[in-house]
């Protein structure tokens, strides 16, 4: 008896004529569904608890009839389509109880095992599920989350997987409606439940050590092949496969270390040294000897302990001078030491002379017991003409054990000094003499040298640059350009090209002489002629040797400059450059040139005051 919609037909007849325009509705489709009231054309539904994921879509056709429906009356039809709305009346339903999977136990963090997916016949967010994993051992290894596309859970793994630790887990999973309508919690709850069992499988991992880092310690004077510590690795697979050891090489360059390749005992292979390195920082690896592939890595950090093998030393080259008028007991030089070796409770040096230089040396020593000595004179004067240099031993020893002692020398010149004690001169080259040049004064002087130099040499490039540039710089004027080659020719005295003799005397011609300003590629042989011995006009013998190359078919023809030496008459129509013509002293008028228009103007105003400068 719900509503669903009202239809209404209208009659065109006259209402107040009988039951002519007296309609009547009725139902012809859609029975036992839904029904229609005759009055009012109201649209029911007919049936209690209609199920939409049964049938959805329903077509109902109305007739209404006039007349009051009785005989005779006309009737016409409406279809009605009705669709049924979706409520939260279904739960989800896994569709199997229990599910399987399998995991690698070398699966990472985060990845998916698999997916389960409850069914429910509700549509849209009726039909949303919410996963989640209620009990079962696997409560902290594994969690779930819900694909919001597929409405599927997926199961990934939370914590990393130990198929010797482990190898099976079972899990109870939950779906449940999110959208949950009070209206039919009375068909029960709205969720559903399955088992979960995960499977681990054993994979071949590589090694494990026993710790994450390994920190050793070992004395700078064990001596080779002792061992220092040991790294423990074991195969994790149920095979536990041996373990061979290794040191990574990229990280032991020098192959200080060496690794026992069975119990992985570390030991020395060279002389340690903690002045030289105080820490050693090498890689040590472990690969299963069946699949070598299958290793891993751990760092080991080696501390070099100290061990007092070092003797303390000066902490400086010391040379100092003397006065000539020194007085006895002046203090003339301090001296410290320092030691590589390291004190806990700090360094004690002791300073002496040896036994031997204690009573026959011209200088006293004495320790002042705070790690420094002081050198005094023992006598009133010294004579550099004598003596101009001591050298002074000093033997130097620590309190740490086993002690150590070295002997070191100090240099000590004779100097001039004046009445205050001031350095005049001394024959030491190492001592600088008041009245030379300092090094300041010295690199003054050297750069004032390097700089003259670099100046000349940029005044004569500039200088060779100016002498390159052309005679004519302008580009507007348009006289022809003199090119200057610097490149005189040899004039009558060349006799390279030709020999001037031939000319000259003509008798004396030697015709198998081979050309001498080019190499030919073949040889041919010339072609005797005739001399002419009457023939003294050096005119006529060129043109007969003229001719007779020309008509020579065995003459190659060589492209080469013959310098004949003959110089023709001269011509009757002279020089005809352009150059000649500017300098010659002929007077003309160039002023026809202003006349031949605007393309000849510059030509005009450059002979025009050529011209008018003449008259000037």
């Amino acid at each position: 008896g719900t509503f669903v919609v009202q239809v209404t037909a209208t009659d065109a007849d006259d209402p107040t004529y009988g039951n002519s325009a007296k309609v009547v509705y009725s139902i012809l489709q859609g029975q036992p569904y839904f029904s229609v009231e005759s009055e009012t054309g109201i649209i029911k539904t007919a049936l209690l608890n209609m199920d939409r994921e049964n049938r959805e879509q329903y077509q109902v056709v109305i007739q209404a009839k006039d007349m009051g429906g009785q005989m005779g009356g006309l009737s016409g039809t409406t279809t009605v389509n009705i669709t049924l709305t979706d409520v939260n009346d279904n739960p989800p339903r896994f569709p199997q109880s229990t599910y399987q999977f399998r995991a690698p136990e070398s699966t990472p963090p985060e990845s998916p095992v698999g997916r389960i997916k409850a069914n429910d016949a509700d549509v849209d967010e009726n039909a949303e599920i919410e996963y989640s994993i209620t009990e079962g051992d696997g409560y902290d290894m594994f969690g779930i989350t819900t694909d919001k596309d597929t409405q599927e859970g997926i199961i990934t793994v939370k914590k990393a997987l130990d198929f010797e630790n482990k190898n099976l887990y079972i899990l109870k999973v939950e779906a449940t409606n999110t959208h949950v309508d009070p209206r039919f919690l009375y068909l029960g709850p709205f969720k559903d439940s399955a088992t979960v069992r995960i499977q681990v499988e054993d994979v071949d991992e590589p090694p494990v050590f026993s710790r994450p880092a390994y920190i050793m310690e070992v004395k700078e004077d064990v001596p080779i092949n002792s061992v220092i510590g040991t790294v423990t690795a074991q195969d994790p697979d149920a095979a536990k496969n041996p373990v061979r050891y290794s040191v990574d090489r990229h990280t032991d360059m020098d192959r200080v270390f060496n690794i026992n390749s069975g119990n992985g005992s570390i030991f020395t292979s060279k002389p340690l040294d903690r002045e030289t390195l105080l820490w050693h920082n090498i890689t040590v690896i472990a690969a299963e000897i069946n699949n070598p592939k299958q290793s891993s890595r751990v760092p080991v950090f080696i501390k070099i302990l100290d061990v007092n093998d070092n003797a303390p030393e000066f902490a400086m080259f010391y040379e100092t001078f003397v006065c000539e008028n020194a007085k006895a007991e002046q203090l003339i030089q301090t001296l410290s030491a320092v030691d590589k070796d390291d004190s806990y409770s700090g360094h004690q040096f002791s300073f002496s002379l040896p036994p031997e230089a204690a009573s026959s040396s011209n200088f006293t020593l004495q320790d002042n017991r705070d790690n420094t000595a002081g050198i005094f004179t023992r006598k009133t004067r010294y004579n550099r003409h004598e003596m101009s240099t001591y050298f002074l031993p000093v033997v130097i020893s620590d309190n740490d054990y086993p002690i150590q002692s070295s002997t070191e020398t100090v240099t000590i010149r004779v100097c001039a000094c004046d009445h205050r004690g001031k350095m005049l001169s001394c024959n030491a080259e190492a001592l600088i003499h008041p009245t030379g040049l300092s090094t300041g004064a010295l690199i003054a002087i050297l750069l004032c040298i390097i700089i003259l130099l670099v100046t000349v040499v940029l005044f004569a490039a500039l200088r060779r640059q100016r002498k390159k540039e052309p005679l004519i710089i302008s580009k507007e004027d348009i006289r022809d350009n003199i090119v200057s080659y610097n490149d005189e020719g040899g004039g009558e005295e060349d006799t390279q090209a030709f020999d001037i003799g031939t000319l000259r005397n003509p008798e004396a011609i030697d015709d198998n002489k081979l050309r001498r300003d080019i190499v030919p590629e073949t040889l041919f042989m010339p072609r005797r002629t005739a001399t002419a011995r009457d023939n003294t006009d050096v005119r006529d013998f060129i043109n007969q040797r003229l001719k007779e190359n020309d008509t020579d078919p065995t003459a190659p023809p060589y492209d080469s400059l013959a310098t004949y030496a003959y110089e023709g008459n001269g011509s009757v129509a002279e020089s005809l450059s352009s150059l000649e013509s500017v300098t010659t002293d002929g007077d003309q008028d160039y002023d026809y040139l202003s006349d031949w228009g605007p393309r000849f103007k510059k030509l005009a105003d450059m002979y025009g005051t050529m011209d008018s400068d003449k008259d000037s």
